[in-house]
């Protein structure tokens, strides 16, 4: 347990993956968030998780038979399981008086240590009908409703902490720049609204040295932007006069990205090729590393958890004793990823009537869909996949993912990748599992044979689902992107598609049968003719990687290079940037 008798952190994000009943996340962003906390509960950091309740969630995923996608409401009641607040703070927006209150679900550590997380809720019925709605959607609407979310995010989130009671905070973490105006409320806290426009130097650097900013996205598109009549309008006067003294609204537009940045004391990528891409991206600001992580035990099978459990008890409360996994037998290994993959094909089976075998080599690439991911690659030559499944060994391959209810293209893909596996079902099992969410998540990482990961590069700013296979034993198969830069030990922990040029992708077609060739050439040879050796990789893999590429670890570097350093030195650091960037 880590001590500390230092201020409390605050973790900002605007979506946090609690457990899979709350539908308040959409994909590896939120899970990140939840897994921070979960560890940050193991270690007994002293900390506080703040989002928005999200009654109707993101969407649930429903696909038809041709992979139409469609949406539904993730309709859920925080009243029903989160414990109630009689916390009220108001944001003004666009001049009206948004009333917030805050539900909590509170997160139970190994040391016995909580974390409480305060999820930001506007149906309340002194607001308009309009504003009421405002927490309730993830990422829906026009840029003017998730501009005000992230408003009440960013400024309500730091108004609430106050009434609830937290007056020592030092640190604010903001997980992506969605929470980036909480800068704004830090300053109305510190000066009031009315003296906004007169903030010196010391005030904007007594900000600095309270921030710090996680960056996630390493191409531009991504970044949230938004038009200064949009600002003015909901903003108002005062508010966007900060702005410009400050000169966060490059181009007429703020940026929100560049918004964390201007306000930041300590900024990181999540993992050492993309802070390198980011500091190429934002060279005025100094970007550091910390490669993401997951939860080990939220992501750890059942089998493997017992496993654990019997021969290295002390992995729940330090995750680098998965390094000890050398020591058990090669027979355990193969008998807790049976069960694993048992499980994950009786759920499939009960769910969607697809039937596959567990002694058949079975692949796993389940993720937010979203273009640059490239679900396709995999099936870029049908008759070179069936030649294979019938020369090398059968063939199943577990698909998952939802595409983003405004992201017409992603949802195509999907129809694509549906229609495809269609061609091809004369000579391997394939299902679409719909409405990918944690459950599955925990099934699939956990119960396939590999995992695979095909972005274009260099767009994979980590990636985290490869790491949850990896505390199940499940080897990746991935384009050198992201962790798996980092990650990757070629016939240890799995293999890499293409070249280790890690800058420009390849051309799909080369990086398609570069896939083939791992496949049919390594890994299916080694799966069907050397079973030991299939499984002594995926005991290197849990060794490797599972021991390293958790939250534990990333949460402690946190602590030790972000929350808790010097601040004083740090915000000097950061305020000569700004003056340079000015």
């Amino acid at each position: 347990m880590l001590e500390t008798n230092l201020s409390k952190v605050a973790y900002f994000s605007m979506e946090i993956a609690l457990e899979p009943g709350i539908p308040t996340y959409s994909g590896g962003l939120g899970v990140l968030a939840g897994d921070s906390l979960r560890s940050a509960a193991d270690l007994g950091v002293p900390m506080a998780g703040v989002t928005l309740a999200h009654r109707r969630g993101y969407f649930r995923q429903r696909l038809d038979a041709r992979g139409n996608q469609f949406e539904e409401d993730a309709l859920w009641k925080p009243e029903e399981l989160l414990e109630g607040s009689d916390a009220r703070t108001v944001v003004e927006i666009e001049g009206r008086q948004v009333h917030l209150r805050a539900w909590k679900y509170t997160i139970p550590g190994v040391s016995g240590h909580e974390v409480p997380v305060y999820l930001l809720d506007a149906d309340l019925a002194e607001n308009t009908p309009w504003d009421r709605t405002l927490t309730d959607r993830l990422y829906g609407g026009d840029a003017h409703y998730r501009f005000c979310q992230e408003a009440l995010l960013g400024i309500g989130g730091v108004r609430m902490l106050r009434e609830l009671g937290y007056t020592q905070l030092g640190s604010y973490h903001m997980n992506e720049g969605h929470a980036a105006l909480l800068a704004l409320g830090l300053l109305e806290q510190r000066l009031g609204k009315s003296e906004l426009g007169s903030a010196s130097e010391e005030d904007l650097e007594a900000i600095r040295s309270q921030c710090i900013f996680t960056t996630h996205t390493p191409v531009p598109a991504g970044h949230d932007e938004f038009s200064r009549a949009l600002m003015q309008q909901v903003l108002g006067a005062q508010r966007m006069r900060v702005l410009e003294v400050t000169h966060c609204c490059p181009e007429g537009t703020l940026n929100m990205t560049y918004l964390a940045l201007k306000f930041s004391r300590y900024i990181n990528g999540v993992a050492m090729h993309h802070a390198e891409i980011s500091q190429e991206m934002y060279p005025l600001y100094p970007i550091r590393a910390i490669t993401n992580g997951v939860h080990a035990v939220t992501w750890t099978a059942p089998a493997f958890r017992e496993l654990y459990d019997r021969h290295i008890p002390e992995w729940r409360q330090d995750n680098l004793y998965l390094r000890y996994v050398r020591g058990i037998s090669l027979d355990e290994i193969h008998q807790a990823h049976a069960s694993a993959k048992r499980a994950l094909l009786q759920e499939i089976q009960s769910k969607t009537h697809v039937e596959m075998e567990e002694k058949v080599f079975t692949i796993g690439f389940a993720r937010r869909a979203a273009i640059y991911k490239r679900p396709e690659l995999l099936l870029a030559n049908g008759e070179h996949l069936r030649r294979m499944a019938k020369e090398y060994g059968p063939l199943q391959i577990v698909f998952g993912g939802k595409a983003h209810p405004q992201d017409a293209s992603s949802k195509e893909m999907i129809r694509r990748v549906i229609e495809t596996a269609g061609y091809l079902k004369d000579a391997l099992r394939f299902v679409y599992v719909q409405d990918y969410d944690m459950r599955w998540a925990q099934l699939i990482t956990s119960g396939v044979d590999l995992w695979l990961n095909t972005p274009r590069k260099p767009q994979e700013a980590s990636g985290t689902s490869g790491m949850k296979a990896a505390l199940n034993g499940v080897p990746s198969l991935s384009v050198l992107d992201g962790w798996w830069i980092e990650g990757h030990a070629e016939g240890a922990t799995g293999w890499a598609i293409g070249t280790d040029n890690n800058d420009v992708s390849e051309d799909s077609s080369a990086e398609a049968a570069s896939l083939y060739d791992k496949l049919e050439q390594t890994i299916l040879p080694t799966f069907y003719g050397r079973p030991s050796h299939y499984t002594d990789i995926m005991r290197s893999t849990i060794a490797l990687n599972g021991s390293f590429f958790n939250t534990q670890r990333m949460i402690s570097q946190y602590v030790a290079n972000a929350y808790f350093p010097d601040k004083k030195q740090s915000a000097h650091r950061m305020a000569s940037a700004d003056e340079k960037a000015s």
